[in-house]
């Protein structure tokens, strides 16, 4: 009987000595990678909402241009000097954005 119940208690430690390190395993995962990518995605998703006519954008391919007209979806983009070419985008080609009232000075 005391046998029996010293293998018994020897199981369940090892088994408690595996799920333990995989559970800090799975945290240290959960607070280095998930937690800020959720972050990242919420501040992209608060910026795209944000977007206003006349904002200045950057691309994710890197030109920079003026919002001339906003959609559901998509943008119309101005860019170059002379301001003659507009590019429609979808809103998820937008990698960041300058509000057109930050430049102006108070």
């Amino acid at each position: 009987m005391l046998l029996s119940t010293a293998a018994a208690s020897s199981g369940t430690g090892a088994l408690l000595s595996l799920v333990i390190p995989l559970a800090i395993i799975f945290l240290l995962m959960y607070f280095m990678i998930m937690r800020p990518q959720k972050k990242e995605q919420q501040r992209v998703k608060s910026m795209l909402a944000a977007m206003e006519v006349g904002d200045t954008v950057v691309t994710t391919s890197g030109f920079y241009g003026v919002l001339i007209n906003i959609t559901e979806e998509d943008v119309i983009v101005e860019f170059g000097n002379n301001r003659n070419c507009r590019i429609p985008m979808r809103k998820s080609a937008i990698a960041e954005v300058e509000k057109a009232s930050d430049g102006i000075a108070e």
